[in-house]
């Protein structure tokens, strides 16, 4: 296993400009595992999503029960690597196409960004390529501690003698220069086994991309990004969070609770199977306690295995407080972590759910009293046609992973022989494959 620690994930080339390319991508979440595969097309640029180059076409997708993941994080190889090989299988057959590599999602794994600022002199008067490389290099490196790897390091601004503010550095003249970076990094280990599941189902990786950062992409306008918004992504093993600020992507931090705890919490409460109380949760789910809500009483199977065993009856109201009880605790600790990054110094600033978890009745209402701020559903934007049920919020990381490649150009990329993360198996890294080949 050589060259864990401290290297930088795949990076993919960006988008050429004027070319059609197609492009697919894994969400191997804790529940469910969604690939989608999509043309993009070159367009002309919309006003409230300037930065996309390329209209997305959505040629095949699929979503399957995930299985062998914990947490966003894999536990079980062989049985994750089924349900990767089944979900590819179905969006390759919907598209005609066969999918050669993949952009990759990373939602597990203590998902941290953190701000670094790198200052270097400048020998030849001129700030050059290799300057902004090098000095970037240097902040990125400074800001990976042990055991963990490099997702993003996106420069959030550039400094020419203490000046800040620089928008591009190259060819101007300084004795030093400054470059302030956005670095997210990840448990190296969780990155490696993502990896590895995909190249067991002979898939090349062609990037990896933290959750919340590609479903903010999918799911805010620029007039969100710029005057600053939060994106709580939120799944069912983790919530991850991107901040956005200025229009650029500042911070990232992610824990280990989603929704899954709150079918646990209701399978415990109710003494129900968790099938069961998952399907409660997906019909009942709220936050929202009414009048009638404790006298309007429902049956729930008891989770023995006697066909004795009584139903038994609940309200309404008892589902709502243990989901609540849940609900409260996540968006807490949404707001400590929010309150530890650059968010907390923009004021207009708004906060936007995506995931599935995002989707049950009342949350936005409760995050906007819990965090003080506007809170909306993010939707994937800017999508042509998609099929109603990948309209939804759940589908935020995934459509979002079809929009990254035309970001990729905004990311340093480490030099090819120092920078990628191996998985110890040949490792197909070094050269950008074919995306797909067309046709079978």
């Amino acid at each position: 296993m050589t060259g864990l620690d401290r290297s930088q994930t795949p990076k993919t080339r960006p988008m050429p400009q004027k070319r059609t390319a197609l492009v697919a991508c894994l969400d191997i979440g804790t529940s469910k595992i969604a690939c989608m595969i999509a043309r993009l097309k070159p367009c002309p640029p919309s006003e409230a999503l300037r930065g996309r180059t390329h209209a997305v076409e959505l040629i095949g997708y699929s979503q399957i029960q995930s299985r062998g993941m914990k947490a966003g994080a894999v536990v079980d190889l062989a049985e994750c690597e089924q349900s990767v090989r089944q979900a590819v299988a179905l969006a390759e057959r919907m598209a005609k196409v066969r999918v050669e590599s993949v952009l990759l999602s990373v939602s597990g794994g203590r998902l941290q960004g953190q701000l670094v600022e790198a200052a270097a002199d400048i020998k030849g008067g001129a700030v050059t390529d290799a300057d902004v490389s090098r000095i970037t290099s240097a902040g990125m490196r400074h800001a990976t501690g042990p055991g963990r790897t490099v997702l993003h390091a996106l420069p959030v601004g550039y400094a020419l003698d203490g000046v800040k503010g620089v928008r591009d550095p190259r060819g101007m003249v300084a004795r030093q220069f400054g470059v302030d970076m956005n670095v997210v990094t990840s448990d190296a280990t969780v990155a490696k086994n993502l990896m590895l599941v995909v190249e067991r189902c002979h898939l090349n990786v062609e990037a990896m991309a933290a959750s919340p950062y590609v479903a903010g992409l999918s799911v805010l306008t620029d007039d969100e990004a710029d005057l600053g918004a939060a994106v709580v992504e939120m799944g069912a093993g983790t919530t991850t969070i991107a901040t956005y600020s200025g229009g650029r992507f500042v911070h990232a931090s992610g824990f280990a609770v989603g929704g899954q705890h709150i079918t646990m919490d209701l399978a415990r409460g109710l003494s129900a199977c968790i099938a069961d109380a998952e399907r409660i949760k997906t019909l009942y789910g709220t936050v929202l306690t009414g009048g009638s809500d404790t006298r309007e009483l429902m049956s729930v199977p008891t989770a023995g295995d006697s066909e004795q065993d009584v139903p038994q009856i609940v309200s309404r109201a008892t589902i709502a407080n243990i989901v609540r009880h849940r609900a409260e605790e996540i968006f807490e600790m949404v707001r400590d972590r929010l309150a530890d990054s650059p968010f907390a110094a923009e004021p207009k600033a708004r906060v936007v759910l995506s995931g599935g978890a995002s989707q049950l009745t009342g949350f936005p209402e409760l995050a906007t009293r819990i965090l003080g701020r506007p809170v909306r559903i993010g939707r994937p934007l800017g999508f042509g046609r998609l099929p109603s049920e990948a309209k939804s919020a759940s589908f935020a990381v995934p459509s979002g992973l079809l929009v990254y490649p035309q970001y990729a150009h905004l990311e340093h990329v480490e030099p090819r022989h120092t920078r990628q993360l191996r998985t110890g198996t040949d490792g197909y890294f070094g050269k950008v494959g074919r995306w797909l080949r067309e046709g079978f």
